[in-house]
């Protein structure tokens, strides 16, 4: 049984930028461009005619802007939602926020380069969202610096888990810990698997793992995690 590549429309009003997505897209042996649209509602037209698998949009198009195309793709209440990766320029935390409550499943910069293109695509097509390194790091590592703890009282909630530990019963690893310390710093499972020397299928299962173990949906949740618990640090 062969594998159907992964369908994709792209939505960039700006000619360069579709013609230099597609080239890279289509030269992976497991995706197809099937659609290109100037404008969020060309976009809106053929990704509800084509029903591809991911849609790639801009933000600032005319027309519906991307994250208005977000919401009536992937939103909540959609009956039949549609993966779609925010591709912008505009690196703001508004635009963050509100891509990924409409329903974005990942959130890259134009700047970022074709391979972390590539994997976007791939991590949206498994149910994850990846997130530009750049704007992972700056979210999350807000949380190193949380209020000042309460004075102990009976009443008080639990600590969060320690870095050794999610919480359930099973501990992280340490080869599992030096991954969420990565994984916090927005790598890609290809740059992780080249620093550990180990392989990206590899890097993958160990995800899956400390997902499972922390109770996370998906790679920000665990760099959530790594940042509040303290076992993230900021790249030297």
């Amino acid at each position: 049984m062969t594998n159907t590549p992964t369908r994709i429309v792209l939505a960039d009003d700006q000619d360069d930028i579709r013609s230099g997505f597609r080239l890279v897209l289509d030269s992976q042996p497991d995706m197809t461009v099937v659609g290109v649209a100037a404008d969020g509602n060309g976009a809106l037209e053929l990704a509800r005619r084509l029903r591809p698998d991911v849609v790639l949009a801009d933000i600032r198009m005319p027309g519906i802007d991307g994250l208005e195309l977000t919401r009536l793709l992937a939103g909540p209440g959609v009956a039949h939602p549609t993966r779609v990766i925010v591709v912008t320029t505009f690196d703001l935390d508004d635009y963050v926020h509100t891509a990924l409550r409409n329903g974005a499943g990942g959130f890259l910069l134009k700047r970022s380069g074709p391979t972390l293109l590539i994997e976007g695509v791939r991590a949206a097509m498994a149910g994850d969202a990846l997130i530009s390194p750049q704007i992972t790091v700056r979210l999350l590592s807000r949380l190193t610096t949380p209020p000042p703890p309460p004075l102990p009282s009976p009443l008080s909630p639990p600590p969060l888990p320690s870095p050794a530990a999610g919480p359930g019963a099973d501990p992280l690893t340490h080869r599992e810990q030096d991954i969420v310390r990565l994984v916090a710093r927005g790598w890609t499972n290809s740059r992780i698997a080249d620093e550990l020397f180990i392989s990206p299928g590899t890097v993958k299962t160990h995800i899956a793992n400390v997902q499972t173990k922390l109770g996370t949906a998906n790679r920000v949740g665990i760099a959530a995690w790594a940042w509040q618990t303290g076992l993230a640090v900021p790249e030297p």
